[in-house]
Formats: structure tokens, sequence, C-alpha cells
């Protein structure tokens, strides 16, 4: 068989990690791969509804695909992710040359549909999908995505998660230790945890254990150098998980910790669970431990009732902890979530000044630290080629900034000690020691 397959992907890893397994269900049917919709015999739009822009986007490129259907009536297209699940058939509606739909919970699906089922949608609760293992085709040969829970129980305000991904459930530790130690042995030497909510693990699991206990097992694959682990809820932020952190020496010196605002009366709008003091805490309680962690998160401008007082302390909130580097966005509606209902909906216009105030604030913050890293020899796992150089590779160190420097491609792979040159906005570069 010589057909081939295309997959456009929208939105977060969880995201990057299921198409990933949406490739190797395809690959593992005789498909092989291309980069051009127009080469395609099957087109997999994975989608992203987080944010109305995402939405966007994905309606947008399927627009452009029905000239493509038009030209090639034997092109499959189907849509996959949280646009999927939430808007269902109404897509076929509105694109009726789409022929397959099927959400987050059901990628497994697809293996029926190649087999050339007339089934047109799979959307349907699917309870035993988090324990069964699927074909993945990795992107890359350094690092890899590993799901460890699925789902959200949070319900914050502002996000559709909860309604596209369903509640939370946890892969057995089993399967997770198994996977890990299988990439291990075809040569990935960094493995990143995934979940909505990662300190959650360990509900509804039928053995007693939870995040810190999961880590300390993945700790002792031998081959694998390094964990990192995203997304985590500052509010399951233990102590607990905090030494794990410091005393295993595989896990990276760096966290993701959402914040979303800097204002109580915001945070409490949201259902974030915690206070600005709270969140502080925590992460005083990350420096104290491990000195050398870098912090990155999320914020949010222009939700529902924020004052130039609420912004003001998001401000302030930067200013204090000045993060590593955050993603920042203006708030967008989603359907069916509690943000809709209230009160005093911010303009367009402010919420972008806002964002953009934030975003100039954080450059000055992110590469004030980065200058702090000049002529310092650190420790990189090197990724492969620079995305934005080809002629130089790339890599992370262990505070997961991207380091580029002049290298053989043999060092693909390697652990490397590079002095860093020169600190650029958002990465640095460097030399081999």
């Amino acid at each position: 068989m010589n057909n081939k397959f295309h997959i456009h992907t929208f939105g977060c890893q969880m995201n990057v990690h299921d198409s990933e397994k949406i490739a190797g269900i395809l690959s593992e049917s005789g498909y092989g791969q291309t980069d051009s919709f127009r080469d395609a015999d099957v087109i997999v739009l994975n989608t992203c509804s987080i944010r109305q822009k995402a939405e966007q986007k994905f309606y947008s490129e399927l627009g452009r695909l029905k000239t493509i259907k038009k030209n090639n009536p034997d092109l499959k297209i189907a849509v996959a992710g949280c646009i999927a699940q939430q808007q269902g058939d109404a897509i076929f509606k509105k694109f009726p040359y789409v022929d397959f739909i099927f959400g987050p919970d059901n990628i497994d699906s697809l293996q029926t549909w190649i087999k050339g089922t007339t089934m047109q949608t799979s959307l349907k609760y699917n309870p035993g999908y988090h324990t069964k293992t699927l074909p993945v085709k990795r992107i890359g040969r350094v690092r890899a995505w590993v799901s460890i829970i699925y789902g959200c129980d949070n319900f914050c305000a502002y996000c559709v998660v909860p309604y596209t991904r369903g509640r939370e459930r946890s892969r057995p530790c089993k399967d997770i230790y198994d996977e890990v130690v299988s990439l291990t042995e075809q040569g990935f030497k960094e493995i990143t945890l995934l979940g909505q909510n990662v300190n959650s693990y360990g509900k509804n699991l039928p053995e007693k254990i939870d995040f810190s206990d999961l880590l300390r097992m993945i700790h002792e694959i031998k081959g694998l150098q390094r964990i990192r682990f995203v997304t985590s809820h500052p509010r399951d932020i233990s102590e607990k998980l905090i030494n794990t952190m410091r005393d295993l020496p595989k896990i990276c010196n760096h966290i993701h910790l959402p914040i979303q605002s800097g204002s109580d009366k915001i945070l409490a709008s949201m259902n974030r669970g915690y206070s600005y003091r709270d969140y502080k805490n925590k992460i005083d309680m990350l420096k104290a431990a491990i000195p050398d962690i870098a912090v990155t998160t999320d914020i949010i401008t222009g939700f529902p009732g924020e004052t130039d007082e609420d912004f003001r302390l998001t401000v302030n909130a930067l200013s204090e902890i000045e993060y590593d580097g955050i993603f920042a966005f203006k708030y967008s509606e989603r359907p069916d979530t509690k943000a809709l209902t209230l009160p005093d909906h911010i303009d367009e216009t402010t919420k972008s000044e806002r964002l953009s105030h934030i975003l100039k604030l954080q450059e000055v913050i992110t590469f004030k630290k980065n200058m702090k890293m000049e002529g310092q020899e650190l420790e990189i796992l090197v990724e492969g080629v620079s995305e934005t150089d080809n002629e130089n590779l790339t890599g992370r160190t262990l505070t997961n900034k991207i380091v580029n420097f002049s290298g053989d491609p043999n060092d693909v792979g390697n652990i490397l000690m590079i002095k860093v040159k020169e600190a650029r906005q958002h990465s640095l570069y460097g030399e081999k020691v």
C-alpha cells in the first residue's frame, strides 16, 4: 500500500502526543507520512479549543481543504481532538466533506475507521481508554512524551478541558513504567510526563501511589537521564513533591506552575483554589529546596471582572517572582464554561493592552535572567539541529533553557558541557567546553 497520511496538530503538548498516537496507528496500518496536504490520502486535523484563536485557525485550515477534496474525491478527512468532541455533528453540517470525527479518548477508533467501516463519529465516553496501549510514532529520537493521567477535575471557570477530555483517570503505574523502560531501550534520554494536572496522579488506582512515588519508580530506570513533567496545579504542589524533586538528580530543575492572575479576587472567580500568598509560598518553598530552579507560568489577561487594580496585582506578581518565561493570553470565551455567565466582561482593546504590557515586562525579565548566564558552563542534552539556524545544533539545560551551538551531528543525544557566549531574548548561544 502506497497510501499516505498528513496530520496537522493544533494546541498543547498533550495534543502533540495524541498526534504521535494517531501517526502510530496509521503507520501500523501501512500508511506513509507526508508533510504535504496535496500528497495525502488521509488528512487528520487534531484540534484544540482552549482558546478561540486556536479554534479559528482550525476552521480556516478546514475551509482550505474543500478545494483539495474537490480535486481528489477519494481523499479522507478526519477531525480529532477537543473541537471534535465539543462540536460533534455540527462539523458535518458546516463542512460536509469531512469523513470522520473522533474525540481525544477515542483515538483507538481510528483503527476501525481505517479498515473501511461506515462510521462517521466516535465521541462516546471511553472508560478504558487510559488503560490501552496504542502504537506511537515519536517525533525525534532524544526526548519523548508519556501520558500519565487523562482529564481534569478542577473545572476552572475559563477552561473546557473537563468537558472535552473528561474527568481525571490515572494510567496504571506498571504501564507507565514499562513504556519508559521501552523508550530508554530505544535510545531516548529524556521523558516528559504529561497530564492536565500531573500532581493528581494516583486517583482511582487500586494501588496506593501518588505522583512523587511514580517519579521515584521512574528515576530508577537505567539509561534514563532526564525527567520532566507538565502541567502542575499550584494547589497540589506538596512538600513531599518538592523534596522528591530536590532529592532525585534525574528530575530537571524546572517547573511550569500556572498562576493565571495575581489578584485573589480573580483567582477566586476563576475557581483556582488558592490565593496569591498560597502560590507565592509554594514558589518560595521550591526555591529554598532547589535554588537554581527555573519557574515558568501561564497568565490570562482580561478575565471577566478584572479591574485596573486586579491587573496591577498580576504585574506585581511578575515583578516579584521573576519567572524565567511565561505563556500569556487574553481571556477567551469558551462554550459551557462558568466564566461565560460572569458579569463585567472586558473589551478586546483593554485585554490586548494588558496582554501587551505583560509580554513586554516579561521580555525584560527573561533577557535579564539570560544575561546572568553568560560565561557559565551548562550541561545540555543535545536534541538536534536548531530550528532557527540549521548550521547549529540545539539542546536544553536542566532548567529548560534553549542553547544553540556549533557541533557535530554525532553529538545528538549526548549530554555536553557548553559555555554560554551570548544571551539572546529566547535562547542562549555557546560553544563546547
